[in-house]
């Protein structure tokens, strides 16, 4: 393969890379039946009129299974944390003693799993969408290539082949991440 469908393909992969790394933070935002940091990820606050994730303005901590205690680290903001988290879509009700707040997630129930499960399922489907896109994209590169007159139909053939099989390896990840956030959810 030449140099020029060796760019084209990098560029694909490093691109995947990133979807991937999307998608797994946006697996780690829907709330299993236990308590993780990473819950609060897309959770903001405003803070002094300027909307701040909640992750640079408290520390949190697991003390069980289904308990976290989010510590502010200016405790004037403790009510505006408080209230964003309970504005927020985890569905839990914070409580808070004057220093820090105290998220008690409830149990899920079988018709709250399954809507999780659902949520999941479309993330995946998105980050499927976006491996098609960028394999699209990269495929188009090369064909104009070759169109061109640039790269030799050979190295494209290679090349592209070479983009299959990258594109099926990152789709398949998305779906062991799905698998292992289905079985998380399931998990009583």
């Amino acid at each position: 393969m030449s140099d020029q469908t060796d760019e084209v393909l990098l560029e694909a992969e490093d691109k995947m890379d990133k979807a991937i790394a999307v998608a797994r933070d946006d697996f780690a935002t829907i709330r299993t039946g236990r308590a993780t940091p990473s819950m609060f990820a897309k959770v903001t606050v405003d803070y002094y009129g300027t909307t701040t994730p909640i992750n640079q303005l408290a520390s949190f901590q697991t003390p069980e299974a289904r308990m976290i205690i989010v510590t502010p680290y200016d405790k004037g903001s403790l009510a505006e944390v408080e209230r964003a988290i309970r504005d927020s879509d985890l569905g839990v009700n914070p409580s808070n003693d004057g220093n820090v707040i105290r998220v008690v997630l409830p149990l899920l129930t079988e018709e709250r799993r399954k809507e999780y499960i659902k949520v999941a399922r479309n993330k995946s489907e998105d980050a499927r969408i976006s491996m098609r896109n960028i394999r699209r994209h990269a495929k188009d590169t090369l064909d104009k290539m070759s169109k061109d007159g640039e790269v030799g139909e050979d190295d494209v053939h290679r090349a592209e082949k070479h983009l299959d099989e990258l594109t099926a390896k990152h789709v398949a990840h998305i779906d062991e991440i799905l698998k292992h956030k289905e079985a998380e959810l399931l998990e009583v």
